[in-house]
């Protein structure tokens, strides 16, 4: 699923793709082809489709009876940031400058409120373990009923939340304080990347100062990330994207130390073997060889992760898909672990989980229900495989249902971008951006 927004002249302004209903038909018998094939379960039980419905009644009632057992962040300033076409808004932020600090807080839906191991949704997403992003169809972990309505922080309602607020330090920006806590929050606005960006142009705008403080850090962040040794294959990515990636990024890091250094317990962390000598000397060869592109002498070393960055940033537009195919081929899948030892070698972060999207993906609603309940699922070891199992699958199933838009005449980021429409004339069917 792309994040990116529709700028005016480029391809997702150009309206729909438009296809034809015998081309329509032959793209429905490839899905049901494919989720026949990966086991990709599409509609949802009528069991758990009333159950969520359930859920979305007595809403502020709820919310209401919540309030003395969290913390009330309802009046500190808070907003989402997402892309233009977004269904659901399961993130938020906020952030304030404190002495010789930053103050960051990552506000989660707080979906296991909602979602818990004696319901028939959980034992659904147990089975789906993820969504599954295929171009203009999306085959959802949650009900959408349920994450598009009290799952989702929109803005000027009171919303369920699961917070986790750091307290980083000005010249080292690491932790000086962790505190992760079940909260009710209010966002003030919600943002696209590019009325982000706009904010960012113009500070004197509502949530300018904040957007500008956000960015600040996450930029920070990021330029010491790569100075570390994190892979980063997108180096050119807008302010806005910064600001998410790195402040998720960064809770991400913040949960899953808590839960390993603070409580030591098993959870589900994300561990990201790295290739071998011979592999990662493969792929900077293939970098190398390609047309306008070179490593300064200055990134080669022990770290080939850093080598890579620097051809990303100084190479032609047109050459960075082949750098980062270059890099994927050799690079081992990431696997969900319950321990994080191996740590993850592309972010180079020596432990590492999911928790800030539990709407798409069962280990973060896992990890949620472990921090907060402090009880470890029996059967941890067997969600963990089959969460990365279910990844792999839907990530192939992806791949290949590209691959036939393509044997169709479609462009895959086309139809994602544009969405399809149906006409009835052939001669109005234009397959292509």
């Amino acid at each position: 699923m792309s994040d990116d927004e529709p700028k005016p002249g480029s391809a997702e302004d150009q309206g729909p793709v438009t296809i034809t209903p015998e081309l329509a038909d032959r793209l429905a018998e490839k899905r049901e082809e494919l989720f026949e094939e990966f086991e990709i379960r599409d509609e949802f039980p009528s069991e758990v489709l009333r159950e969520a419905e359930a859920r979305t009644e007595g809403v502020y009632e709820e919310i209401e009876a919540e309030i003395d057992e969290r913390e009330d962040l309802r009046d500190l300033t808070t907003w989402t940031t997402d892309p233009v076409d977004a269904q659901d808004f399961d993130d938020a932020i906020s952030i304030k400058r404190e002495e010789g600090a930053y103050r960051l807080w990552v506000h989660i839906a707080d979906v296991t409120h909602y979602v818990t191991p004696d319901t028939a949704m959980w034992e659904e997403a147990v089975e789906r373990a993820n969504t599954v992003y295929l171009p203009d169809y999306t085959i959802h972990m949650l009900p959408p009923v349920l994450a598009e309505t009290v799952c989702s922080l929109v803005p000027d309602e009171d919303r369920l939340a699961h917070t986790v607020e750091m307290e980083i330090d000005e010249e080292t920006l690491s932790f000086e304080d962790i505190d992760i806590y079940k909260s009710v929050i209010n966002s003030d606005e919600r943002l696209t990347y590019s009325e982000c960006e706009n904010r960012l142009e113009d500070p004197s705008l509502p949530l300018g100062e904040e957007n500008t403080l956000a960015f600040e850090l996450a930029d920070r962040i990021h330029e010491q990330r790569k100075a570390d040794g994190s892979l980063v294959l997108n180096p050119r990515r807008d302010r806005a994207h910064t600001i998410i990636e790195e402040s998720m990024l960064k809770a991400n890091k913040a949960v899953t130390h808590t839960l390993m250094w603070d409580r030591g317990v098993e959870a589900m962390y994300r561990v990201h073997p790295q290739p071998t000598p011979d592999q990662w000397n493969e792929a900077l060869k293939e970098i190398q060889e390609l047309d306008g592109v070179s490593i300064p002498g200055d990134a080669w070393g022990d770290d080939p992760r850093k080598a890579v960055n620097a051809a990303l940033e100084e190479s032609p537009e047109r050459q960075l898909n082949k750098i980062q195919r270059a890099v994927l081929k050799v690079m081992p899948r990431a696997k969900y672990m319950n321990d994080p030892f191996g740590g993850h070698h592309a972010l180079n972060f020596d432990i590492y989980g999911h928790f800030t999207s539990p709407i798409r993906r069962l280990s973060d609603t896992i990890n949620h229900w472990i921090v907060h309940e402090n009880d470890v699922p029996e059967n941890l070891l067997e969600l963990c495989d089959h969460a990365s199992d279910k990844q792999k699958d839907g990530e192939t199933a992806e791949r290949l249902y590209k691959q036939f838009l393509q044997e169709e005449g479609l462009d895959p980021h086309a139809v994602n971008n544009r969405g399809v429409e149906v006409v009835e004339n052939p001669e109005e069917a234009k397959h292509t951006a």
